[in-house]
């Protein structure tokens, strides 16, 4: 028996054999050309072929696994006419003189590479996206179009990757799970393992060897187990039977208050990053957006974001959501998540350093764009908007300043909106030990408990020889979680966390009795979180 341990992206148990799966890889030979006029034609001629094929992929996996899944593809239709990625195919045609599929190849590398050095696991996905048009349109260029995905009988898929149109011509009746070496939580491929419930893994060393081996999945753990032995076999059959079981109970949570077993509501929100995670977070019967994270909007172009493609963003999750609450995070630009049009310089410890609302209220003009965008959005539906990285009350009090101003103009304007809830993130150690001055100035506290655990404990969490050292258990970031709700109760605001603490169900009961209000979770998590409130005796 071998075992390999790899990164959980969907629970559940899948014992079966392994089918390797990859992709042929296109040969993209680049030529010199003389007429760049006729060679962005072919592109554009690409470009439309490609638009109908996703149509159909749309049409087709709808059908299949509904709406949620089918809305990738209308990720993928954007970033296909994405003006930056379209300018960057140009230039090397007009400007390079290459033939268009070199063009494509290139610039497919060049924003997957851009994605994938993100800290952020939603933007890490887009990486993947990025690659599957880019290989779509290459394909149509080159006459090598994608095969159909087919196995006679139901498999582990085991691959190096899988990218949304690939996962999408599986049957999906014939998967039993996925593993990859690359990929991420937000991938399709995790998306869809979670829907269709069955477990998936990633970051694991795969091998073409293991095609055609017996092995198990184990989604909850982790282990990938090839060739297992009998005892470990008959364990984990029992293990399967009985997390089938459990899911269908959790199944029964839909539609259910988040209520412990003595009357205490909690407000479950679901953490997003854009429309599609939207449908994600109603299907899985969220409450509302505890975390709208706008940064995609400027980290998917090469250029500022326009007021205009912000509000449309910001319009379009509200009026999905339907009146319940959706709570748009202002610009988290920096450290980890670069914007090379900002031309921010180089820094030696950028988690500490310009970042997010140190450049708004720097760059006023940046940041009085979004909140006009975003207070237009609030006519279509319940929005909120909330700060990050705050460290100060003069921090706040400015803020409203430029609020204040802002509204002033949509008056003058005759634009209309609505008055909304304001709120900051409490992620420094600073923003939680003044956090009783900090509460009479805004309507809610959310923790972010990812950055408040990093900076208590002077622990660079992406820094992997400090893994051991990084600690969200630690005491002294759960007293600054206690500290923080006592002191926003006592000032008037409701207080919640968005942090991946908030999906910690080790965590859940001992928050409750700190008196939190609300929990914001990735939308798998949902369910999970509303049953471990509901078994709480408080």
């Amino acid at each position: 028996m071998e075992r390999y341990r790899g990164k959980s992206v969907s629970p559940n148990i899948a014992i079966g054999r392994i089918w390797f799966y990859e992709k042929e890889k296109c040969q993209i030979e680049k030529r010199a050309i003389s007429d760049s006029a006729a060679e962005w034609k072919r592109y554009e001629d690409a470009r439309n072929t490609a638009r109908d094929q996703l149509k159909e992929l749309m049409r087709k996996i709808e059908e299949e696994v509904g709406e949620t899944n089918a809305a990738i593809f209308d990720v993928h239709a954007l970033l296909m006419e994405d003006a930056d990625y379209n300018a960057y195919i140009r230039r090397m045609i007009e400007v390079q003189m290459v033939n268009a599929e070199y063009a494509v190849h290139e610039a497919g590398i060049h924003f997957a590479e851009m994605f994938a050095a993100m800290d952020d696991e939603y933007f890490r996905a887009r990486a993947a996206d990025i690659r599957d048009i880019s290989q779509r349109l290459v394909g149509i260029l080159t006459d090598e179009g994608a095969e159909n995905v087919s196995w006679d009988e139901p498999m582990i898929v085991v691959a190096p990757d899988l990218v949304p149109s690939e996962t999408v011509q599986m049957d999906r009746a014939k998967v039993l799970a996925f593993v990859t070496e690359k990929g991420s939580v937000n991938s399709h491929a995790a998306i869809l393992a979670r829907t269709m419930n069955i477990p998936a893994l990633t970051s694991m060393p795969v091998k073409r060897e293991w095609n055609g081996r017996l092995a198990i999945v184990d989604g909850s753990s982790g282990i990938l187990y090839v060739d297992p032995d009998l005892p470990t076999l008959e364990r984990m059959r029992r293990y399967e039977k009985k997390e089938k079981k459990a899911a269908l109970e959790l199944q029964k949570l839909k539609g259910q208050e988040t209520v412990t077993q003595y009357g205490k509501k909690i407000r479950l929100y679901a953490n997003i990053g854009n429309v599609t995670d939207a449908e994600d977070a109603l299907f899985q019967d969220a409450e509302g957006i505890g975390l709208f994270r706008s940064e995609f909007l400027y980290l998917e172009k090469n250029s500022l974001p326009t007021e205009k493609e912000q509000f449309e963003s910001y319009r379009a999750v509200a009026e999905k959501m339907k009146g319940k609450k959706v709570i748009i995070r202002t610009m988290d630009i920096g450290a980890d998540k670069q914007a090379d049009y900002l031309g921010l310089e180089k820094e030696e410890n950028p988690a500490m350093g310009y970042r997010a609302i140190r450049i708004c209220l720097d760059q006023q003009e940046i940041f009085r764009t979004q909140l006009r965008a975003i207070y237009r959005a609030s006519v279509y539906g319940t929005v909120a908007v909330m700060f990050p990285m705050i460290i100060s009350v003069e921090e706040v009090r400015e803020i409203k300043r430029q609020i204040e101003a802002v509204k002033e103009e949509l008056r003058q304007e005759q634009i209309p909106f609505e008055e909304i809830e304001t709120g900051i993130m409490i992620e420094t150690p600073a923003a939680a030990l003044i956090s009783d001055e900090l509460a009479r100035e805004v309507d809610f506290f959310s923790i972010g408990t990812n950055d408040l655990s990093q900076y208590t404990l002077a622990v660079d969490r992406q820094n992997p020889q400090l893994e051991r050292f990084f600690d969200p258990h630690h005491p002294a970031v759960l007293r600054l979680i206690r500290m923080t709700v006592e002191n926003g109760h006592r000032g008037g605001c409701w207080v919640g966390i968005c942090g991946e603490l908030a999906a910690d169900l080790t965590l859940t009961e001992e928050f409750i009795r700190m008196g939190i209000d609300e929990l914001s979770v990735s939308p798998p998590m949902v369910l999970p979180v509303r049953e471990a409130v509901r078994n709480v005796a408080l």
